[in-house]
């Protein structure tokens, strides 16, 4: 009788542990929680914790309070972390080509952009995959603006300025054909920047300046596209293997979903942030027509010595540029 009790007990805990077992994928961002990014992610995760029946939860870390974007690499790296909902810029140590859409003045319009993704976000995506990240999507953080204190209408404006790009090595490449000496600072530290006037120059997209109270600080908008930003979530191929085939699957497919909402919103909430900052005091200057020619032209040989050193891939440079002829002869 009483190893018969001592059996049902074993049985019951048993069968306890193996009903109730949740894997929590930690998830960190930059971006500040009751965005709208935030809140669709947040959505996805309880869809998922519900499909799956409580066996997959996601706990998310917002607002850098896992530190920079390299800091969350390198914790996921040793699994404190599983996923990271990030910028393109700082994935490019583990594949090169995810910084490719963000070549300075490398389009002409929001149109040519989307046109050249339905091509290439799967290759991302698909490079990603081999480097042990599951991607769910691209979701645009939008066109890259100036904003300053000063207005800066050439090259030579921007050279003057304290001027601060993302640390991660994507930017510094970037912004070294401009002869520029960029403050490097992370994502947290930018507002506080503004305001102690470290730095008093920044780019940024419409979205993120008013999401993160970047906008505040500044006083002009060089009203001219300086390249094009997105983001994504990413969780370690590692991670993913831990669920069950069905599982995965169910996440996939509800990140997926969720990201392609983002994406979609995100195009049209950069145009009602664009508009916004208009109504905060902010002017708008536009460089003439020698001016822009001139930044054009600091882009071109800049881009092509990024390719010829090998920070981009040459193929898949070709292949954007042959879709963005494609397109421009459509037109």
């Amino acid at each position: 009788m009483k190893h018969t009790l001592i059996r049902l007990i074993l049985l019951s805990l048993f069968l306890f542990s193996t009903t109730t077992h949740a894997t929590v994928i930690k998830i960190a961002t930059m971006s500040p929680d009751g965005t709208a990014l935030m809140k669709k992610m947040r959505l996805a995760a309880k869809e998922i914790a519900k499909i799956t029946e409580q066996r997959v939860k996601i706990k998310f870390y917002p607002g850098g309070v896992m530190g920079d974007e390299n800091a969350i690499l390198r914790k996921m790296r040793i699994n404190q972390l599983q996923g990271a909902a990030i910028t393109s810029g700082a994935l490019t140590r583990y594949f090169k080509d995810t910084s490719i859409l963000g070549l300075p003045f490398l389009f002409n319009s929001q149109e040519e952009v989307l046109y050249v993704r339905k091509y290439v976000d799967k290759l991302i995506i698909e490079g990603l995959k081999k480097k042990g990240f599951i991607s769910f999507g691209l979701a645009e953080s939008g066109f890259v603006y100036i904003l300053s204190n000063d207005p800066i209408y050439t090259v030579a404006d921007l050279q003057k300025e304290k001027f601060w790009v993302p640390d991660n090595a994507s930017a510094r490449n970037t912004i070294k054909f401009f002869s520029l000496k960029p403050i490097p600072l992370p994502f947290g530290d930018v507002l506080a920047g503004l305001q102690t006037h470290l730095i008093n120059t920044i780019a940024s997209s419409p979205i993120a300046a008013i999401a993160l109270q970047w906008h505040t600080q500044v006083k002009y908008l060089t009203d001219m596209p300086l390249l094009y930003s997105w983001g994504t979530l990413v969780i370690s191929k590692k991670a993913m293997k831990k669920l069950n085939k069905k599982d995965q699957i169910t996440v996939q497919k509800v990140m997926s979903d969720a990201f392609k909402d983002i994406d979609q919103q995100n195009q049209k909430d950069n145009s009602a942030a664009l508009a916004a900052l208009k109504n905060q005091n902010i002017t708008f200057i536009k460089p003439n027509d020698e001016q822009l020619a001139q930044w054009k032209q600091f882009a071109e040989t800049g881009n092509k010595q990024l390719i010829e050193n090998g920070y981009n891939s040459k193929k898949m440079y070709q292949l954007i540029q042959k879709h963005i002829t494609d397109f421009r002869k459509s037109k």
